[in-house]
């Protein structure tokens, strides 16, 4: 690590030395209204001949600068669309006057010219391939208007989702999530449930990124950043957009998307509003076996679950530019959704030879509601208009959840006679306060070369409240044996460095980035349930460093080595065990610790046509969903369990067929290897997993487009017998995961 260090610093102090400025000329371009024009054309020239020195665009602030000039005598040509080309009066750049700082130059308006009819058709392609993302324009697919933000991703090329919630990109699960650059902090259910009160309407476009730099946090084993619709076109602009679709149940996704922008003040707002109804059905079958093996029991179990949500969004912000280089803002979010689910399960017990023993059945009834806030103030100042900048960013997120469910259980001999009847309710209040504070500096230096410094600390306050009332007649009396409190506070604090530096043909980027976890849980206890808790304290570095090369203008080569981590998240880390079913419970692990992951990658890059990528993931504490069976009931939890690895070869090819057929094909290819304990048991599991995904964008003419696509998943396993060894209905809940993956592999 010494040597890292060493070699990060020699590079950086080489780059400042690249960096020492000469000879400039620079400036500012504004419009006749005194309003700054950014990309707006300057050319250098030298003013004996008009020979070209160099050409450039204004920043967005309007700015320009060109440096290390000879000595001589220049010309500025400049111009922008709807304004009148300028050129300079000559500039003499010589030892009496080595940096020239010009006043503001003003265009004049072109003459208006009146045009019968002017058809301008541009479309952005749905993907663009960038060295270390893959940026997906959202607009450009046709049905995210009809879909909510969760649809979306479910459809976007590279990304996977599922039922419960769970997103992976590219093979790689446990992904970070965030909304314009800002971490949501959820997870799972939670998160599943807030990404789909956010219209698809509202976004702009999703950022990809496998291999993310030591800017952002280490972690999740990939980082999808999905961005809001924004625009800076002067005046009041606004676009609506109302989505439909029909399945066995309807629902829609509305949005309106507003900015107004005065010169210095740009203000923006999302609103958004979505209803959905979905519905579920599982079917399981459970195999029961003795000691040596003989089938003692069985259990059929069908489940239906029905659930209707409403959503709302509000997203409003705004950027004041206080100085020239000096820019305020802030946003305000507001997310609410309430859900409303109908839950019901029928269960058939079976003796070895298949004769019936006993039924079972029942129903939940539930409804949550979710607020969730969000405030954000930010700061951004650039020292000068070569890109040296510092970006400050605070943050206060609050999510308040109350949910209530009514469940009923009944039991029946196998005459069918009812033998028992259970009915209870659960009361869940949480409350999660969030608060971050980040920095981000950046320092470029002459002849492409950067540097990157920052820091962030975030602490998370989770108080959960789960309350089990048995109903007897019409009261409620709590069972204290069955309640839980649970309690959990995070701080993470964070600094990385990482430098930069390109050449003509080669790149190199490095970084370090240091964190620290301290997180508490606590279990506070009842008269019926003992008090625990746990503290967790660990510090840990996370190195990147990136090597690019590119032969010439149509190829390019990345070699990417990073180390990641994957915490686990408060629901997974609470002890207390919750009802599902008859059969099934679930409860979490406080004794969990997280998952590493180093990877080493290889891309290569053809224009945008074609994107390949073969990883080596190395794992360890990998974190799985065990099961054990205690008698009839399955009581699921997390734990770390495994080590391994993952070889997993990415294949895109995307592009314009014709003028009308536009089409993106991924082939992702993957052999996962994990070794570990499971209870008592030896678990070696190997897989190989080939997954084909197919979008395709027609445009039909007179305004009409269309979309086709989808989806091929096969895994396959290699599971001898003996490794998974004779714990009672182990072997038969893994075919049935395994079965929903096939399932949900092949959904379209």
């Amino acid at each position: 690590m010494k040597t890292f260090f060493a070699i990060l610093t020699y590079f950086l102090i080489t780059a400042r030395a690249f960096g020492q400025t000469g000879n400039a000329i620079s400036g500012t371009v504004k419009d006749s209204g005194g309003e700054v024009l950014p990309g707006a054309t300057i050319r250098l020239l030298k003013s004996a001949d008009s020979t070209l020195v160099a050409g450039k665009l204004t920043d967005g602030n309007g700015n320009f600068r060109f440096a290390n000039l000879e000595n001589n005598t220049y010309l500025l040509a400049i111009s922008a669309m709807g304004q009148k080309d300028f050129v300079s009066m000559p500039l003499t750049v010589d030892a009496a006057h080595p940096v020239i700082a010009l006043p503001a130059i003003i265009l004049l308006p072109a003459k208006s010219i009146e045009l019968n009819e002017v058809t301008v058709k541009a479309r952005k392609p749905v993907i663009e391939q960038e060295i270390d993302r893959t940026i997906v324009h959202v607009d450009a697919m046709i049905g995210s208007a009809t879909g909510n933000t969760f649809d979306v991703l479910g459809k976007t090329p590279g990304v996977t989702v599922n039922a419960n919630g769970e997103i992976s990109l590219n093979g790689k699960s446990g992904v970070m999530v965030l909304i314009d650059g800002r971490s949501t902090y959820m997870s799972g259910s939670d998160l599943a449930a807030y990404l789909k009160s956010l219209p698809g309407g509202v976004l702009d476009k999703i950022e990809l990124m496998d291999n993310p730099p030591a800017r952002y946090d280490a972690a999740g084993n990939a980082v999808i950043d999905i961005r809001l619709k924004k625009t800076r076109i002067s005046g009041l602009t606004g676009s609506v957009a109302l989505g439909g679709s029909q399945g066995r149940y309807g629902r829609n996704n509305d949005a309106v998307n507003l900015n107004y922008n005065l010169g210095k003040l740009n203000v923006f707002a999302n609103l958004g509003y979505n209803r959905e109804k979905n519905y579920a059905a599982d079917d399981f079958s459970r195999r029961y076996y003795n000691a040596t093996g003989g089938l003692k029991s069985r259990v059929n179990l069908q489940n239906d679950q029905k659930n209707t949500t409403n959503g709302c969004n509000v997203n409003w912000g705004m950027d004041w530019a206080v100085t020239s280089k000096t820019v305020l803002g802030t946003i305000i979010n507001l997310n609410g959704s309430s859900r409303t689910g109908d839950f019901t399960y029928e269960s058939t017990q079976l003796d070895a030879p298949g004769q019936p023993t006993g039924s079972g059945n029942g129903n939940t009834g539930a409804k949550d509601v979710r607020h969730n806030t969000g405030l954000n103030f930010n700061v951004l100042h650039k020292f000068d208009d070569r890109g040296r900048e510092l970006a400050v960013d605070a943050n206060y997120l609050k999510y308040d959840t109350r949910g209530d469910q009514e469940l009923e259980n009944r039991l029946f001999d196998a005459d069918g006679t009812l033998t028992g009847r259970e009915r209870f309710r659960y009361r869940t209040p949480s409350d999660i306060n969030i608060y971050t504070l980040k920095a981000d500096y950046t320092h470029p230096f002459e002849n492409k070369a950067r540097m990157e410094a920052g820091f962030k600390s975030s602490y998370v306050d989770n108080d959960f409240v789960f309350n089990h009332f048995n109903r007897e007649g019409g009261n409620e009396v709590i069972d204290n044996r069955r309640s839980n409190h649970f309690q959990y506070r995070e701080h993470i604090h964070a600094a990385y460095a990482s430098g930069e530096k390109r050449w003509a043909h080669f790149g190199i980027q490095a970084g370090l980035r240091l964190e620290n976890t301290v997180a508490r849980g606590n279990q506070l206890g009842n008269d019926s349930v003992a008090a625990t808790r746990f503290t967790r304290n660990y510090t840990r570095l996370f190195p990147s460093i990136f090597l690019n090369y590119k032969p010439d203008n149509r190829n390019a080569f990345v070699l990417m080595v990073v180390r990641r981590i994957s915490r686990p998240n408060y629901q997974m880390l609470n002890p207390f065990v919750l009802y599902k079913d008859q059969y099934t419970y679930s409860a979490g692990n406080p004794n969990l610790i997280p998952q590493y992951q180093n990877r080493v990658e290889l891309k290569y890059q053809h224009k945008n046509f074609l994107n390949m990528g073969l990883s080596y993931n190395r794992f360890t504490n990998s974190i799985f969903t065990t099961i054990e069976a205690r008698g009839d009931t399955f009581i699921s939890r997390p734990d770390n369990i495994a080590r391994g690895y993952m070889l997993l070869l990415n294949t895109t090819v995307s592009g314009q067929l014709t003028n009308w057929w536009y089409s993106n094909t991924t082939l992702r290819l993957s052999r996962i290897i994990m070794k570990g304990i499971a209870y008592t048991e030896s678990l070696n599991y190997a897989t190989n997993v080939a997954r084909l995904e197919i979008s395709n964008y027609f445009n039909l003419g007179n305004g009409w487009n269309a979309e086709l696509g989808g989806l091929l998943c096969e895994p396959g396993c290699k599971r001898p017998g003996s490794d998974f060894g004779d714990v009672p209905g182990q072997r038969r809940d893994t075919e049935e995961n395994l079965e929903r993956e096939r399932r949900h592999c092949n959904e379209f």
